[in-house]
């Protein structure tokens, strides 16, 4: 995690210095480039800021010059099988999204599948075999 974050705060100090020299040379005439950019170094900022933070708590392998490949044996983390929920999820947005263009009540029923979706894919690890 220290070399992560080492990565994404140069990215955000570049983004924020090319906002000022951007509004300088358009001279506040495209104001949308200036915040898109500065929104994209403050995204850097904060995930530079996550991962600084996270790397105080987290001791890898790989952040021990002196580690060794032994060290980094073992479990790795719990890895889902493959779902369907995703796809529901998905189609989900694209009837709440698609609800003002042809009709608030094609919204409606988004938000109804949409809690349907969102529970069996919250939920999809407390049935079955993966019972707690």
């Amino acid at each position: 995690m220290k070399t992560e974050w080492k990565i994404f705060a140069p990215i955000s100090i570049f983004f924020i210095v090319v906002a000022v020299i951007y509004t300088y040379f358009t001279k506040w005439s495209e104001p949308i480039g200036t915040v898109a950019l500065l929104l994209a170094g403050a995204t850097c900022g904060l995930i530079a800021v996550y991962l600084a933070l996270t790397s105080r708590k987290i001791h890898r392998p790989e952040d021990d010059p002196h580690g060794e490949i032994a060290e980094g044996a073992g479990e790795l983390g719990f890895f889902p099988a493959s779902s369907i929920w995703p796809l529901w999820t998905a189609l989900t947005m694209v009837l709440i999204v698609l609800g003002p263009v042809f009709g608030w009540w094609i919204s409606l029923l988004g938000l109804g599948m949409g809690i349907w979706s969102l529970t069996g894919w919250v939920y999809e690890y407390y049935r079955g075999d993966y019972k707690h």
